[in-house]
Protein backbone atom coordinates (compact mmCIF):
# COMPACT_ATOMS: atom_id res chain seq x y z
CA UNK A 1 0.00 0.00 0.00
CA UNK A 2 3.06 1.76 0.04
CA UNK A 3 1.96 4.10 3.68
CA UNK A 4 4.98 5.46 5.15
CA UNK A 5 5.41 8.36 8.09
CA UNK A 6 8.27 10.21 9.26
CA UNK A 7 9.98 9.16 11.94
CA UNK A 8 12.06 11.41 14.70
CA UNK A 9 14.89 12.70 12.05
CA UNK A 10 11.91 13.11 9.13
CA UNK A 11 12.73 9.98 7.64
CA UNK A 12 9.88 8.31 5.63
CA UNK A 13 9.62 5.15 6.92
CA UNK A 14 7.06 2.14 6.07
CA UNK A 15 4.07 0.64 8.50
CA UNK A 16 4.60 -2.57 9.83
CA UNK A 17 1.80 -3.60 11.02
CA UNK A 18 -0.44 -6.70 11.25
CA UNK A 19 -4.05 -7.63 11.99
CA UNK A 20 -5.14 -10.27 14.49
CA UNK A 21 -8.66 -10.89 14.74
CA UNK A 22 -10.72 -13.87 15.25
CA UNK A 23 -13.30 -14.41 12.49
CA UNK A 24 -16.48 -15.94 13.01
CA UNK A 25 -16.19 -19.36 10.46
CA UNK A 26 -12.69 -19.68 13.21
CA UNK A 27 -15.09 -20.01 15.58
CA UNK A 28 -17.09 -22.26 14.44
CA UNK A 29 -14.26 -24.20 13.91
CA UNK A 30 -13.17 -23.50 17.44
CA UNK A 31 -16.90 -24.84 18.69
CA UNK A 32 -16.41 -27.95 17.00
CA UNK A 33 -12.85 -28.61 17.79
CA UNK A 34 -13.69 -28.65 21.04
CA UNK A 35 -17.09 -30.74 21.17
CA UNK A 36 -17.56 -33.67 19.04
CA UNK A 37 -16.91 -37.30 19.35
CA UNK A 38 -16.56 -39.91 16.51
CA UNK A 39 -20.28 -39.47 15.16
CA UNK A 40 -20.29 -36.02 14.61
CA UNK A 41 -20.19 -32.24 15.82
CA UNK A 42 -21.84 -31.85 19.45
CA UNK A 43 -22.98 -27.75 19.28
CA UNK A 44 -23.14 -26.49 22.67
CA UNK A 45 -26.51 -24.55 24.03
CA UNK A 46 -24.79 -21.35 23.13
CA UNK A 47 -24.03 -21.88 19.48
CA UNK A 48 -26.63 -24.32 18.54
CA UNK A 49 -28.36 -23.40 14.95
CA UNK A 50 -31.28 -25.43 15.93
CA UNK A 51 -31.70 -26.49 19.98
CA UNK A 52 -34.00 -29.15 18.85
CA UNK A 53 -33.99 -31.27 15.65
CA UNK A 54 -37.79 -33.31 15.55
CA UNK A 55 -37.17 -36.78 13.83
CA UNK A 56 -40.81 -38.01 12.28
CA UNK A 57 -39.41 -41.65 11.99
CA UNK A 58 -41.95 -42.83 9.59
CA UNK A 59 -43.34 -39.25 7.80
CA UNK A 60 -45.72 -42.05 5.74
CA UNK A 61 -47.80 -42.22 9.23
CA UNK A 62 -50.39 -39.59 9.28
CA UNK A 63 -50.40 -39.63 13.19
CA UNK A 64 -46.46 -39.53 13.55
CA UNK A 65 -46.29 -36.79 10.73
CA UNK A 66 -48.93 -34.70 12.61
CA UNK A 67 -47.76 -35.10 15.78
CA UNK A 68 -44.56 -33.66 14.37
CA UNK A 69 -45.49 -30.70 12.82
CA UNK A 70 -47.58 -30.07 16.14
CA UNK A 71 -44.90 -30.08 18.73
CA UNK A 72 -42.09 -28.13 16.02
CA UNK A 73 -44.78 -25.38 15.61
CA UNK A 74 -45.56 -25.60 19.47
CA UNK A 75 -41.60 -25.00 19.97
CA UNK A 76 -41.23 -22.97 17.34
CA UNK A 77 -44.20 -20.57 19.34
CA UNK A 78 -42.10 -20.85 22.63
CA UNK A 79 -39.09 -19.55 20.84
CA UNK A 80 -37.15 -22.49 20.76
CA UNK A 81 -34.98 -22.64 17.02
CA UNK A 82 -36.18 -26.23 16.16
CA UNK A 83 -35.58 -28.25 12.89
CA UNK A 84 -38.71 -31.19 11.37
CA UNK A 85 -36.77 -34.07 9.38
CA UNK A 86 -40.10 -35.25 7.96
CA UNK A 87 -38.04 -36.66 4.82
CA UNK A 88 -40.69 -39.49 3.67
CA UNK A 89 -37.94 -41.46 1.87
CA UNK A 90 -35.40 -41.24 4.25
CA UNK A 91 -35.10 -44.08 7.13
CA UNK A 92 -35.02 -43.51 10.36
CA UNK A 93 -31.67 -44.71 10.74
CA UNK A 94 -30.41 -42.36 8.53
CA UNK A 95 -32.29 -39.62 10.00
CA UNK A 96 -30.58 -40.59 13.34
CA UNK A 97 -27.01 -40.22 11.93
CA UNK A 98 -27.57 -37.18 10.11
CA UNK A 99 -28.82 -35.70 13.75
CA UNK A 100 -25.47 -36.97 15.31
CA UNK A 101 -23.44 -35.99 12.49
CA UNK A 102 -25.09 -32.52 13.10
CA UNK A 103 -25.09 -32.26 16.41
CA UNK A 104 -27.77 -30.28 17.28
CA UNK A 105 -28.37 -30.67 21.22
CA UNK A 106 -31.86 -32.37 21.16
CA UNK A 107 -33.67 -34.51 19.33
CA UNK A 108 -37.76 -35.28 19.47
CA UNK A 109 -38.41 -38.79 18.13
CA UNK A 110 -41.68 -38.80 16.73
CA UNK A 111 -42.39 -42.97 16.13
CA UNK A 112 -43.36 -46.14 17.62
CA UNK A 113 -44.00 -45.14 21.27
CA UNK A 114 -46.28 -42.44 19.37
CA UNK A 115 -49.26 -45.62 20.17
CA UNK A 116 -49.08 -44.64 23.75
CA UNK A 117 -48.71 -41.04 24.05
CA UNK A 118 -45.16 -41.22 24.11
CA UNK A 119 -42.28 -39.65 22.29
CA UNK A 120 -38.52 -39.77 23.21
CA UNK A 121 -35.70 -36.90 23.83
CA UNK A 122 -32.38 -37.55 23.04
CA UNK A 123 -29.34 -35.54 24.14
CA UNK A 124 -26.70 -35.49 21.75
CA UNK A 125 -23.97 -34.93 23.89
CA UNK A 126 -24.51 -38.22 25.87
CA UNK A 127 -27.07 -39.95 23.43
CA UNK A 128 -29.17 -40.70 26.37
CA UNK A 129 -32.58 -41.14 25.44
CA UNK A 130 -35.73 -39.99 27.70
CA UNK A 131 -39.41 -41.36 26.96
CA UNK A 132 -41.54 -37.77 27.91
CA UNK A 133 -45.81 -37.84 26.94
CA UNK A 134 -46.70 -36.05 24.10
CA UNK A 135 -48.15 -33.09 25.88
CA UNK A 136 -45.27 -32.20 28.21
CA UNK A 137 -42.61 -32.95 25.30
CA UNK A 138 -42.65 -28.69 25.26
CA UNK A 139 -42.11 -28.05 29.11
CA UNK A 140 -39.56 -31.01 29.08
CA UNK A 141 -37.29 -29.42 26.16
CA UNK A 142 -37.81 -25.53 28.16
CA UNK A 143 -36.66 -27.50 31.18
CA UNK A 144 -33.64 -29.01 29.20
CA UNK A 145 -32.07 -25.73 27.86
CA UNK A 146 -32.46 -23.18 30.57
Amino acid sequence: MNANFLDENGKAKPFIMGCYGIGVSRLVAAVIEQNHDDKGCIWTKETAPFMVDIIVSNSKKEEEASTGEKIYNELKEAGVETILDDRINARFGFKMGDFELLGFPYAVVVGKKLEEGMVEIVDRKTLEKTDVKVDEVVNKILELIK
